[in-house]
This record gives structure tokens, C-alpha cells and sequence, in this order.
């Protein structure tokens, strides 16, 4: 069952990678983050991509929150996450690329665990790409899920930024 406003976050982790070695510049020392204490007495934005690296998702829906932080801040959000069914090595090396430190929280459910949950996964193996999750996004107050934008596919529409800011 997929998750649904008024919902509670169910319980989960999902892990981030926020250090680099100063050599090769290759992310170090993943963090397995617990969700429901990251979410208490937090306002969120969690989006979730189907993958690092990945056309729409590197050219409009990761650079478009890492570019609107300021007005969603000053809407009240605390935290921006974004979530994609990567390991947390490559989501580090993602939001390196995409300028998105200190902005937007890179979180790696690497086998899906969180996207099941969440009942947002979605089965990509006959493109070769496995179980990933469905490009969404979500506000969530204190836990809470107080709006659910669930792309169909090939859609981004509700899951944008500006669909975002336009709920909050």
C-alpha cells in the first residue's frame, strides 16, 4: 500500500555519505541514518528519483530544489532530502556533482528497503535497472505526510519543485 497524506513515515533507514577522501575524492564512511528521528519536529521535503545520474533527474528535478533552497527555507522547511535506490557512494558523488552540499541531503536506499515501505517502488528490471522507486515528492511536518506528488510515468508534474513550493 503506498503511503498516503496523514500518514506517518514508517519506520526505516536510509544511508548518507558526506565525507570525501582528500586524495581521490572518493566519498567515505557511509552514515545508516534512522528516518524517524531525522523527521522529529523537522518540516521535510523528501523527493525521490528513480536514479543518480539519470537524464531528467540530473538535468531538472535534483538541480531544481538544490537552485529553490532559499524560498523553501523561508517557507519553513527545515531539511531537503532526495532519495534514489543508489548505494550511498554513488548519491555522494551525484550531489558533488550537482553542487547540492549543504543544500540537499543525498540519501541512498540501496536495495529498496525504504521505497517498499513507502510502497513507491517500482520494477525497472526489464530496462535493466531493477527495483527502483517512483519519481515523488512529499511534504512532511514532525513525521507526517502533509502532501504526496506521485509522477506518472514519463510525467514530471507534481513532483517538481514548483509543485512543491506551491503546496507549502
Amino acid at each position: 500500500m503506498t503511503i498516503q497524506v496523514g500518514d506517518r513515515l514508517p519506520a526505516g533507514t536510509l544511508t548518507e555519505c558526506t565525507e570525501f577522501d582528500p586524495a581521490t575524492a572518493c566519498p567515505l564512511n557511509p552514515k545508516a541514518l534512522d528516518v524517524g528521528e531525522l523527521a522529529k519536529g523537522k518540516m521535510l521535503v523528501i523527493f525521490g528519483v528513480p536514479g543518480a545520474f539519470t537524464p531528467t533527474c540530473s538535468v531538472k528535478h535534483l538541480p531544481g530544489f538544490v537552485a529553490h533552497v532559499d524560498p523553501l527555507k523561508a517557507k519553513g522547511v527545515d531539511e531537503i532530502w532526495c532519495m534514489a535506490v543508489n548505494d550511498a557512494f554513488v548519491m555522494a558523488a551525484w550531489g558533488r556533482e550537482q553542487k547540492a552540499g549543504g543544500k540537499v541531503r543525498m540519501m541512498a536506499d540501496g536495495s529498496a528497503d525504504y521505497a517498499k515501505k513507502l510502497g513507491l517502488e517500482r520494477d525497472l528490471t526489464a530496462n535493466g535497472m531493477g527495483v527502483r522507486c517512483h519519481r515523488f515528492a512529499m511534504i512532511v511536518d514532525d513525521g507526517v505526510v502533509k502532501y504526496l506528488g506521485v509522477e506518472a510515468s514519463g510525467k514530471f508534474e507534481v513532483s517538481n519543485v514548483e509543485a512543491v513550493l506551491a503546496q507549502l
